[in-house]
């Protein structure tokens, strides 16, 4: 893999990290299965931005970037030989298990990036640019990015429900069952709502436990990454 580089400053340069690592990642690893799904999401919000989607562009991307660059941090702390994140941790310590099929991998990505970094991410993007979650048009804009992911969504699923066509077993079931419980807006909206708690935790109701709501909320979903990774039998096919 690539070696450790900076937060990326804009999306375009997020963009060009995630096409690195692709491009050094062997097709099965699991990092690289969920660097894929979100390359191409966050290639869909560089596209709405351009094109003046939203009415605050520039807190978008701003967020956009702060979000990315949460994943990239632990992709550069692996690198690094450094510990990642606790939501993080399942998915890097199972990248390299072959029984683990690839939509487990990209669930287990989602599940990290959306359940834990979205809702820090809202929070410290306000805290930059002094507003607030309340303040308009931050979640109207927010909401916008989830009716673009309906198309991404769409395409993922169709991905994954070609491999596992292929396995008429009951283990396959459940990854059936995994894929169509998921949904990127039901976990963005999840995400949303912790924004809010910890952005009052972080501004006077209670500043000391911002912190720590952080850390327990990184561990409670690196305990849902590691039950989405369970090995699955058979391994996916070829």
């Amino acid at each position: 893999m690539a070696t450790v580089t900076n937060a990326p400053t804009t999306i375009d340069e997020a963009i060009a990290r995630m096409r690195q690592i692709g491009a050094d990642l062997d097709p099965s690893d699991g990092v690289g299965c969920f660097n894929r799904m979100y390359l191409k999401v966050t290639e869909l919000v560089k596209r709405n931005v351009t094109e003046g989607t939203f009415q605050d562009s520039a807190f978008l991307e701003r967020m956009d970037v702060i979000f990315a660059g949460m994943y990239l941090r632990n992709v550069d702390a692996a690198i690094a030989g450094r510990s990642v994140d606790a939501a993080w941790a399942p998915l890097f310590r199972a990248r390299d298990n072959h029984v683990i099929w690839p939509i487990q991998f990209a669930l287990a990505g989602m599940n990290a990036h959306i359940n834990h970094d979205l809702a820090v991410a809202v929070v410290e993007t306000c805290a930059e640019r002094r507003t607030t979650p309340g303040t308009p048009p931050v979640h109207q804009d927010y909401e916008k990015v989830n009716d673009l992911l309906a198309s991404v969504e769409a395409e993922v699923r169709a991905e994954f429900e070609i491999q596992i066509v292929k396995v008429a077993t009951q283990d396959a079931e459940t990854l059936k069952h995994a894929l169509s419980k998921f949904s990127m807006a039901a976990a963005r909206e999840a995400a949303w709502d912790t924004a809010q708690v910890l952005w009052r935790e972080k501004n006077g109701i209670n500043p000391l436990a911002y912190s720590g709501h952080e850390i327990a909320l990184g561990e409670a979903v690196g305990v849902v990454g590691e039950s989405i990774l369970l090995p699955v039998v058979p391994p996916p096919p070829a």
